[in-house]
């Protein structure tokens, strides 16, 4: 899932960027509304963070921007403006969520989570691609029904896929996402694990595409 952060706050833009791969998103950061507006209009996004004391345009025209273009990305406002006229208006110009700094990590991520599901138009925990399903609650994959086991780190890359399917996934975000304090990632250690991923994938029908400087797409093949 791609991620649209705008945070004009250098440390806590750094910091929630690095959270937000953690949690397996691919995250660009925007650091003005006049770049952020900009990405809007070129590149398809999932959801948009949005910080409203921008220094260059307000976050609430950027707000009524999106929406005046139809645009139903979900739209997280994430601001120190705390005040009952602000967040009403906030959600009143189109904001699906409003949170308040300073804020906890781990709400911030169900939130998310929960209006990305909305977006997708489900609530449950099951992600479905084609033979495949991930059970996020319970970190499980299956093929048709039965059990799929697979080392940590090749079931990591996998997850990330399945999270992003239909967008390509950078090889930084999976290499943060399988980052271990207690083992470093060798060099060409995400080749290794797509390469192996790819063998377990043939029989499914399921491949996974080297986008060249870019990172990697999970697809079906057309005779799946």
């Amino acid at each position: 899932m791609r991620i649209l952060l705008v945070e004009d706050d250098a440390a806590l833009g750094d910091g929630l960027s690095r959270s937000l791969s953690d949690w397996g998103f691919d995250v660009t950061l925007a650091v003005t509304g006049t770049y952020a507006g900009s990405a809007l209009c070129t590149q398809p996004y999932d959801m948009l963070i949005l910080d409203l004391g921008l220094p260059d345009l307000d976050g609430r025209e950027l707000l009524r921007q999106l929406r005046a273009r139809k645009s139903a990305i979900p739209v997280l406002i994430l601001t120190a403006r705390d005040g009952l006229s602000d967040r009403i208006g906030g959600l009143e110009l189109g904001a699906d969520d409003y949170m308040t700094k300073p804020f906890e990590l781990r709400e911030l991520e169900a939130r998310i989570r929960a209006l990305l599901r909305r977006s997708l138009g489900g609530y449950g925990h099951d992600i479905g691609y084609g033979r495949l399903r991930l059970d996020t609650r319970n970190l499980q994959l299956s093929v048709d029904g039965l059990p799929m086991l697979l080392p940590p780190r090749e079931y990591g890359v996998l997850e990330a896929l399945l999270l992003n399917a239909g967008h390509v996934v950078s090889k930084d975000s999976i290499a943060q996402r399988l980052a271990d304090r207690a083992e470093e990632l060798a060099d060409n250690a995400i080749e290794v694990y797509v390469h192996r991923l790819r063998k377990r994938l043939v029989p499914l029908g399921i491949g996974i595409r080297t986008v060249r400087g870019l990172g990697y797409l999970l697809e079906q093949s057309k005779d799946a």
